[in-house]
């Protein structure tokens, strides 16, 4: 997530349930809020992380510039050092090979102009329906701070038929595990 210097919680609160719910995942938990490490500080993202019970992951402003994104902007690489703040936090904490879930969104504050940025990303999914990323394949590359990414353990669903699988489930089609007993 990106924001301006003091941001409210409320409208980086807000912004992520709209985000969410454009998106359609709602019933996804939110992992994670990510930003860059320029930006880990600011009490609006540290607030709506704690809100959200949620670490606030960041990131330095070159390994953000590093992760191609559908949306950069000059204005924010001119700024913070980076062409891309919600949707390249939003990937690198997702993981490797995650896929935006919902690019770039600003918040709609009435009456002042908008302070915050946000996107969604999440695992990838391959066609057999195994997850490439998630909590698991996390980047580790991590400051002390972090801007607003989300991530969900619970990819979209690809295709028709295809299920969607959970972090920790079990494959499908696999049974329990017995046990071997010793003497």
């Amino acid at each position: 997530m990106g924001a301006s210097r003091g941001v409210p919680v409320s409208e980086v609160l807000e912004l992520i349930a709209a985000a969410r719910a454009a998106a359609g995942c709602t019933d996804r938990p939110v992992v994670a809020l990510a930003t860059v490490a320029a930006k880990a500080a600011e009490p609006g993202l540290l607030g709506a992380a704690r809100q959200l019970g949620v670490p606030l992951r960041s990131f330095p402003a070159a390994a953000l510039a590093a992760v191609p994104v559908p949306g950069p902007s000059a204005s924010v690489a001119a700024a913070v050092g980076t062409p891309s703040v919600a949707e390249a936090a939003a990937l690198l904490a997702a993981g490797p090979g995650a896929e935006l879930v919902a690019g770039k969104q600003k918040s709609a504050p009435r009456g002042r102009p908008p302070r915050a940025t946000c996107a969604l990303a999440g695992p990838a999914v391959t066609d057999t329906g195994a997850l490439t990323a998630g909590r698991e394949g996390a980047a580790t590359d991590r400051s002390s701070a972090a801007d607003i990414v989300m991530t969900s353990p619970n990819p979209p669903r690809r295709g028709p038929g295809r299920w969607t699988a959970v972090v920790g489930d079990p494959a499908p089609g696999s049974g329990p595990s017995g046990t071997k007993e010793t003497s």
